[in-house]
């Protein structure tokens, strides 16, 4: 029929918006029919086909044949004289179909349908994408920067619907011209003002969780899972990982042959530097696992509280805490407990020579022989090596002993 160009055009639409052809059919036959209903108070008397290779439409209405002259409603009833001049052989009673033409709707009637059915496809795609979107939420997807503004950047998909990354969701090192590919994961998406808003994130944990799934095949395959990440974005992430399979190493092989497996995710993440940790349940080893490379010397807990002393060695408490205190709140966001780091104190060591009022000096000359020149270097030296060594009695070891000890007891 003359479709005045309809169906061809929702026919290319369809296609560049990825419409399921069922659905559009069910469309154009909905807004056919309300046409229909709006016309002849009716739509129950015609039969609405649509080709779904084609796109061709056509109409039809049904009406009942009546003697000449008894032609109550012209939409249902149609007389026998005008039935015989489509067909002679029609008889009083029986059914006759026409087609009709949609330039007989007039041509407001037709400009009507053409807004109706372009505003039922815009909603019908608004929802497609809203729903295709909302089961991407926590996936990473790939697009291309198409406008850079202060707040945020517009992002195409393969599709060319548009996607946006805020400012706040974007890692401080990020850079992009417009033409980039970008990845992020999709964050949240929401209905504003009748249309589907998707945002984007390059800042959440599970982005960072995702570039594991892709660059970590024993991660992908459920050898190896994620218990938890924690970051500050652009600065430093924190990755606790559990192996399933006790043949497995999950740090060795997060990190991969020399680093090759997380190179290419600092790299995405604008050398986000990241630690990869072993999940334990023992929240003593976790933390203290947390606080690397710093070496702990003992951790005291509060687990009501959820507080830990921890305790090093002056050395290493700047190692721990961190360059402006990234590390600790690193660990104290993946363990949950609140740590503070504290100095051990360190007993000072005393020289050999300074108790020879209670040792014999050549019994203090043959210990410094072998190397122990204070006291607690022959203290942290086994009485056996000792003896062995100096070639002194064991006695004579013993009394040295227990002089030294009791110097810090």
């Amino acid at each position: 029929m003359d479709n005045l160009n309809l169906i061809s055009a929702f026919a290319e639409f369809k296609e560049l918006k990825n419409i399921d052809k069922n659905t559009m059919i069910g469309v154009l036959e909905e807004t056919f029919r309300h046409l229909l209903a709006k016309t002849y108070e009716t739509d129950e008397n015609f039969d609405v086909t649509i080709n779904p290779n084609t796109g061709d439409l056509e109409i039809w209405r049904n009406r009942t044949i009546v003697e000449d002259g008894a032609v109550e409603n012209p939409n249902t009833e149609i007389s026998l004289s005008d039935a015989r001049k489509l067909d002679e052989t029609y008889e009083i009673g029986e059914e006759v179909a026409d087609e009709l033409k949609l330039a007989s709707f007039g041509r407001r009637s037709v400009l009507s349908l053409r807004q109706n059915l372009a505003s039922r496809i815009m909603d019908l795609e608004k929802a497609a994408l809203y729903e295709k979107y909302r089961e991407k939420v926590g996936e990473i997807i790939t697009g291309e920067v198409y406008q850079m503004w202060k707040k945020e950047i517009l992002v195409l998909d393969d599709d060319e619907n548009e996607l946006v990354l805020p400012k706040s969701e974007q890692i401080p090192n990020d850079f992009f011209r417009k033409g980039d590919a970008i990845r992020a994961i999709v964050s949240k998406v929401e209905m504003k003002n009748n249309s589907p808003q998707i945002v984007l994130s390059r800042t959440a944990p599970e982005f960072l969780e995702r570039l594991f799934e892709l660059e970590v095949p024993e991660i992908f395959d459920g050898l190896i899972t994620v218990r938890k990440i924690v970051r500050i974005p652009g600065e430093r992430a924190k990755v606790a990982v559990e192996s399933y399979d006790d043949r497995i190493d999950p740090v060795g092989a997060c990190v991969g042959m020399k680093g090759s497996r997380i190179y290419s995710i600092v790299k995405e993440l604008r050398n986000e530097n990241i630690d990869v940790i072993n999940w334990t349940s023992n929240a003593q080893l976790l933390i203290q696992r947390a606080l690397n490379p710093a070496k702990v010397a003992s951790i005291s807990l509060d687990d009501e509280k959820k507080t830990a002393a921890v305790y090093l060695k002056p050395n290493e408490v700047s190692l721990a805490i961190g360059k402006g205190g990234l590390n600790i709140r690193l660990a104290s966001m993946l363990t949950g407990y609140n740590i503070d780091v504290y100095r051990e104190v360190e007993e000072e060591d005393v020289a050999l020579d300074d108790f020879s009022d209670e040792i014999d000096q050549w019994i203090i000359d043959a210990l410094k022989a072998i190397g122990c020149d204070t006291a607690k270097s022959v203290l942290d030296m086994p009485q056996e090596e000792l003896v062995a060594r100096t070639d002194l009695e064991e006695e004579t070891i013993k009394e040295v002993l227990s002089i030294l000890r009791s110097e810090f007891d």
